[in-house]
């Protein structure tokens, strides 16, 4: 056995083990050493038999009386049954959906068993699914209560998430097997030993050891701390390096006079914020220097990212390309649908038609330019053909598009600036191809309108500097936001109708797309999309029109659907949160949300800022069909917290790391997750690796490093 050895030849699997195996990720011995348990069983005290109470959580060592296997009378589920003696008494054990437990064990086997003690409704306890191991003999005295605390100690089930076709326990025993043999001693520790020995970290032989097999809690802590720690130096390191390869090109230095720039913020037709200016004034420093700027500007809704990404872009265009004394420095701004790319090309079409610059769209719908030559104040459609050869020949300064802008048929003269509106999508790899042939790198400016809290900040985007805008527009409206209980329905669906007679629209947001299978047991009663639709249709609002809109609709039905809710064809659009980055549709001042207990703080907020989007006053429904006191306290914040970046903190610190959805959507785990919870082990792990690629760009000294890199897929932050 070594770490490469894939599971199928050293473990004997059937094929639903391969299958679940399979569905984890786990392929090797080395995938299912790094595949950490979720938590350790709590036991809290070893006992004799005789002692044991119902709802007890303890630990049982007998001698095996009876093993066999049967199934439930009425569900016919399979159930291993296991009857063990102490010198007190008896009790069973019983492994439900687990029968093969009770085939691990014979007559005569001493054995240690830790789990649940439950009663029957004729008062007979049994452990139920308890966890239990071999043991070669019974330990003496184990009511004693200092003994009984060594055994505690030595003691711990790991607990690991579980698929279909293989059991936590079953991967708890393969590990074991793993760890018994010599396969440890073939691991090379990457990270290095001297940044071990700073942060008192144990070396990953003993921290594999301790997380899977921890004799106390500190064993677990110390492990799980070391490879938190390894997780987010690695993606500092991947991080800091692209930062590093990027700002080694040579750049478009733009210096425009502090007049030009006020002059055209002059014609705003609102006072730009004090966060706004000091964004402009930050990106302009940044345009002067000889390399690229790296930037992301993070701002709530409604905050003003478009009005500095214009300013920006005019500070860019306004200048000659180097060695000419005509045309334009170019500026590519790209936006994640097609309905937002053609909402920027009519606000930078606001903000340029006084001055003498071309501007150009391109989407998977076609082309247009302005201005027109037949109309100087309007738009033309062109030929996606006639679009590229302008871009190609300098003549449009600036090009608005969706992700098309960036592939190889779209040719630039001289582009100077990119502009990415939430396209988190936009990786290292994306990056390189901007850069020119001479080497010459635009510089870039990602925006994001998702509030994030500062320690993911730096981890996600550790190649990026942050700046925020923090300030809302003067005249903006604070959303009025209820948290609204089972019962009370009706009332807000007549202050919804109100809004509604007056030409205004409403978005309806659950959880689910489809109705949940009522013969399934185990489904979440969650609102479905297409059912309330129908639901809101038939009983509620009948008289106005309703659409729904959903991820699994096809891109030019999301555009079509999108498209007739912002030219007012559709009264309410009931969605899932694939809306929560959507279209500016300013009559839109209501907001319903269902089950809202379901989404994450940040996310509720970000939903919330649809109806933001203009000098209406708005209105955000939550619906909370939970009644616990955690889950509305929760809600509550959303009406206390002062901005998205204070409800994000909040929301990663109340929220379980499981519970997260930024594990799954930001390509961090679990245990990355609780890492980025301690800001002191970020910027540590920020600053070792600024360290390492400051005195080794290349690595060439630490190969283990460069080649856990190389191997290492590029991490999307979507």
């Amino acid at each position: 056995m070594h770490p490469d050895s894939l599971l199928e030849k050293t473990f004997r699997l059937n094929p639903p083990h391969r299958e679940a195996l399979g569905k984890l990720g786990l392929k090797s011995v080395r995938d299912l050493l790094y595949y950490f348990p979720t938590r350790y069983n709590n036991i809290s005290e070893i006992k004799k038999i005789a002692r044991l109470n119902n709802g007890d959580t303890a630990v049982v060592y007998g001698r095996v009386l009876s093993a066999k296997t049967t199934k439930a009378y009425r569900k016919k589920i399979p159930i291993g049954e296991v009857v063990i003696e102490d010198d007190t008494g008896k009790i069973k054990a019983t492994w439900f959906h687990q029968a093969y437990a009770a085939k691990m064990v014979k007559k005569g086997d001493v054995v240690k068993l830790a789990g649940r003690v439950t009663a029957k409704k004729s008062g007979e306890l049994y452990l139920a699914n308890p966890e239990f191991e071999r043991t070669g003999e019974l330990p003496i005295d184990i009511g004693d209560s200092l003994f009984a605390g060594e055994i505690l100690e030595s003691f711990a089930y790991a607990i690991y998430p579980e698929s279909r076709g293989v059991t936590s326990r079953w991967i708890y025993h393969a590990i074991q097997k793993i760890l018994a043999s010599s396969v440890l001693d073939e691991l090379k520790d990457p990270i290095p030993e001297h940044i071990l020995k700073k942060y008192h970290l144990p070396t990953l032989k003993t921290s594999l050891v301790w997380i899977h097999s921890p004799k106390k809690d500190t064993d677990a802590q110390s492990a799980r701390k070391r490879f938190a720690f390894e997780e987010i130096f690695f993606i500092q390191l991947e991080r800091q390096r692209a930062r590093h390869d990027y700002k080694q090109n040579p750049t478009f230095a733009i210096e425009t006079s502090q007049d030009l720039v006020e002059g055209f913020m002059e014609r705003f037709p609102f006072e730009p914020t004090m966060a706004q200016k000091r964004a402009i004034e930050t990106v302009l420093e940044d345009m002067k220097k000889d390399s690229p700027m790296s930037r992301l500007l993070e701002g709530d809704v409604g905050s003003g990212k478009t009005a500095v990404a214009a300013t920006t872009a005019y500070a860019s265009v306004s200048m000659r390309p180097r060695g000419q004394d005509f045309g334009n420095l170019q500026v590519a701004y790209m936006a994640p649908t097609e309905i937002l790319a053609e909402q920027h090309f009519q606000s930078f079409i606001e903000y340029f038609k006084h001055l003498p610059i071309t501007i150009g769209l391109i989407t998977g719908s076609g082309c247009k330019k302005f201005p027109s030559k037949v109309n100087p104040t309007g738009t033309t459609t062109i030929s996606r053909a006639q679009l590229l050869k302008w871009v190609g020949n300098g003549e449009i300064a600036i090009l608005i598009g969706t992700h098309s802008l960036i592939q190889k048929t779209v040719k630039f003269k001289d582009l100077a600036y990119v502009i990415i509106d939430e396209q988190h999508r936009f990786g290292t790899m994306q990056r390189g191809t901007l850069v020119r042939k001479d080497r010459r790198a635009p510089h870039l400016l990602s925006m994001t309108a998702t509030p994030i809290p500062r320690t993911l900040a730096l981890t996600i985007y550790g190649d990026l500097d942050l700046t925020l805008l923090d300030e809302m527009p003067v005249g903006r409206k604070e959303v009025q936001t209820e948290i609204v209980v089972p019962g009370k329905r009706e009332e807000v669906y007549e202050k919804v109708r109100q809004e509604l007679k007056d030409g205004r629209q409403a978005y309806v947001i659950c959880p689910r797309i489809d109705e949940a299978d009522p013969d399934k047991a185990s489904a979440l009663r969650l609102k479905s999309v297409k059912e309330e639709a129908a639901r809101l249709k038939k009983n509620v609002f009948p008289e106005y029109e309703i659409d729904i809109l959903h991820g699994k609709l096809l891109p030019k039905e999301k555009e079509k659907v999108m498209k007739q809710f912002a030219n007012h064809e559709t009264d309410i659009l009931v969605a899932t949160s694939v809306v929560e980055v959507g279209v500016n549709v300013q009559n839109a001042t209501v907001i319903i949300i269902e089950g809202a207990e379901r989404f994450g703080l940040a996310q509720l907020h970000q939903l919330r800022g649809r109806v933001l989007r203009s000098t209406h006053q708005a209105y955000c429904y939550c619906f909370a069909d939970s009644k616990t006191k955690q889950s509305l306290e929760r809600l509550k914040a959303l009406k206390t917290a002062k901005n998205g970046f204070e409800l994000s903190e909040l929301d990663l610190g109340l929220r379980g790391t499981g519970a997260l959805s930024g594990g799954k959507q930001w390509g961090i785990s679990d245990l990355g997750m609780e890492a980025i919870k301690n800001i002191k082990m970020v910027e540590a792990a920020r600053m070792e690796a600024l360290a390492l690629l400051e005195s080794d760009p290349e690595l060439t000294a630490h190969p283990l490093l460069s080649a856990r890199l190389a191997s290492q897929t590029d991490i999307h932050f979507e």
